[in-house]
């Protein structure tokens, strides 16, 4: 092997057992000491499985893989080669080993034999480069989704491996966590020198390597820069991907008529529009204003939030305060996104709301606490969901949580059936007592195939069979079989490839229009909460910052940057463009925004693509 190739695959192939397809069918390729490789593709792609190839996890049926001129397959080398190659995966509970977070990224360096200080210094450097120095002595069990996936990101840091392998590391982590890592991951390939590969499925971070692999059905389909790759988009359709939304603002512009190269950057893009208005004449230009249509409803469905506060591990050294006094109100019909950082109490406010956590009030032993002298009355937290009022010991919890219902953030944890068909079936079963076996299986059915699943084919599978986005829609039918009138989603998109958020998001709106009332989605996507929701809310610290429509919200780009959120790509645009005094005013979305861009320049509003 050349000494400047860090990897080289040479026609690798693998398969699962009990499956008759390849899930890595006859990949080649050579990565070189220093380089920054994407990896790109569908869900089921073999993306992931070749991560774990390469460092030895799993052993290739047939073809060679060498690193550092190491044969992965002698297993007298897999030591070292885990020295050197460091894997993160998407879901960080299956890294986490310690009780302690400073013990948990000590793990690595401590069974490849560094000496106690150095671990030290390592774990001061490793948690600092992904902002979590703060919870050095806290448990890892305690932290959200986002805080565990940086820990598990710090663990393999601190081995400082010559190669590091992330496989949709940054997929639940919110903006400011998602930029922290890129950042840390940039420096660490310029700086030291490591060499990259970035398995990911947002294209804007694709953008960011020297080269970029697209996967497809387990063999290499494309392969160049990433201008290169990004430049073929009807092919990249074909594999279940999407263009940058950049670019398709960029095509859309182009289609109208406008001379618009492509470019990476949103502050290039309004040079790139600036030049087109000048050429025609047009210093400066706005737009019409953008005004979100208002949906009279019943107010039956509504739901209000007083005073919540919620305090984890009460009493005890743990203890940690993650809402603040939540005052909020969600009407009837809304598709309405909650966005916050990381550990902001999103995930803790919507559990509150069909009774996963229970207000103390509607406790048994509950006792109403009494005011001391000289002080004013304690604050009791309350909610009502339509007719529920959830802080009463009265109430029926479980008719609300048929009426209420909710998927999580990582769906595998709902899934525990044997088969697809009993794990699907079993709401149903304890919701509607004396249901019929026929009334269960038309359900279930109609369920499945709602979600864009083969009934016949899926029904009898372990749900445990199947891909990660397969999981995600057996997750959602066993919530939307009882039809509830409120469905709760915790980054329902996370982790799918473009093809499959877009599915998601569809189905989302098709039962939202045929028979859910009010859909809520928490989103660290700004993108996705700009083109999906009718009006949206910012937690921050346990508290409500801000709650009105997207379009108003985002326009406070500053401030949500300041909360460690971030804004979509056109706000960024829009953003840039006012330095040239050209003023755009979308709703948002990829779509309005190209269309009052082309409205400025004076084109044809008919020639843009829809939202991406």
């Amino acid at each position: 092997m050349a000494a400047d190739f860090i990897i080289e695959c040479e026609n690798v192939k693998f398969s699962y057992p009990d499956s008759e397809t390849y899930a890595v069918d006859g990949v080649s390729f050579k990565l070189r000491k220093g380089e920054f490789l994407s990896v790109i593709g569908h869900n089921g792609s073999g993306k992931s499985t070749l991560a774990r190839l390469l460092n030895g996890l799993l052993e290739a049926d047939s073809g060679k893989i060498t690193v550092l001129g190491m044969d992965v397959a002698e297993g007298k080398n897999a030591i070292e080669i885990r020295k050197h190659v460091g894997v993160v995966f998407q879901n960080p509970d299956n890294q986490m080993v310690a009780s302690i977070v400073e013990d948990d990224v000590a793990f690595g360096p401590e069974n490849i034999g560094i000496d106690r200080e150095e671990i030290g210094e390592r774990i001061e450097w490793a948690l600092e480069a992904v902002g979590m120095s703060e919870y050095r002595t806290a448990t890892p069990s305690r932290l959200s989704g986002g805080q565990k996936q940086r820990i598990a990101v710090a663990g393999v840091l601190a081995i400082k491996p010559d190669v590091l392998i992330l496989d949709e590391s940054t997929a639940m982590l919110d903006p400011k966590g998602r930029r922290e890592v890129i950042d840390v991951v940039k420096r660490l390939n310029k700086e030291e020198g490591m060499t990259i590969i970035l398995i990911t499925h947002f294209m804007e971070e694709a953008l960011l390597a020297d080269r970029t692999i697209v996967m497809n059905k387990g063999q290499i389909v494309l392969e160049g820069t990433p201008e290169e790759i990004f430049e073929s988009g009807d092919m990249l359709e074909t594999f279940n991907l999407s263009l940058p939304r950049i670019s398709v603002i960029s095509e859309n512009l182009r289609k109208a008529g406008m001379e618009v190269k492509d470019v990476l950057r949103p502050e290039e893009l309004a040079e790139e529009i600036r030049k087109n208005l000048v050429n025609r004449g047009i210093s400066g230009g706005q737009s019409s204003k953008y005004a979100p249509a208002r949906h009279e409803t019943a107010h039956e469905w509504d739901i209000d939030v007083k005073d919540l506060t919620f305090t984890y591990s009460k009493k005890s050294p743990f203890a940690t305060k993650a809402l603040k006094g939540i005052d909020l109100h969600i009407d009837e019909g809304e598709f309405f996104g909650i966005i916050g950082h990381t550990g902001s109490g999103k995930s803790t406010l919507v559990q509150h709301l069909n009774a996963l956590i229970k207000l103390p009030s509607a406790q048994k032993r509950y006792k109403k606490p009494k005011a001391k002298k000289g002080r004013p009355d304690p604050v009791i937290s309350s909610i009502s969901v339509g007719q529920f009022d959830l802080g009463s010991k009265k109430c029926d919890f479980k008719a609300l949580r048929a009426s209420v219902g909710m998927v999580f953030q990582y769906p595998e944890y709902q899934l525990f059936a044997e088969s697809v068909f009993s794990d699907v079936a079993f709401g149903l079963k304890n919701f509607k007592k004396g249901i019929s076996k026929e009334e269960i299986e038309e359900a279930v059915k109609q369920s499945i195939e709602i979600v864009g699943l083969d009934y016949e084919e899926v029904k009898d599978k372990s749900p445990f069979d199947l891909s990660g986005g397969q999981k995600r829609r057996v997750a959602i039918a066993g919530v939307i079989v009882t039809k509830p009138r409120i469905l709760i989603l915790d980054e329902p998109a996370a982790g799918l490839d473009p093809k499959g958020k877009n599915e998601i998001m569809e189905l989302l709106h098709k039962l939202h229009r045929e028979w859910c009332k009010t859909v809520i989605i928490v989103s660290h996507d700004m993108d996705e909460v700009a083109d999906n929701c009718t009006k949206a809310c910012v937690i921050s610290e346990g508290r409500v910052f801000a709650c009105d429509t997207p379009n108003a919200i985002f326009k406070r780009a500053d401030e949500l940057r300041a909360l460690g959120l971030d804004v979509p790509l056109t706000v960024k645009i829009e953003k840039a463009l006012e330095d040239f005094d050209v003023f755009i005013d979308s709703d948002c979305t990829v779509g309005d925004f190209s269309a009052k861009v082309i409205e400025v320049f004076g084109g044809n509003t008919g020639g843009g693509e829809a939202d991406a």
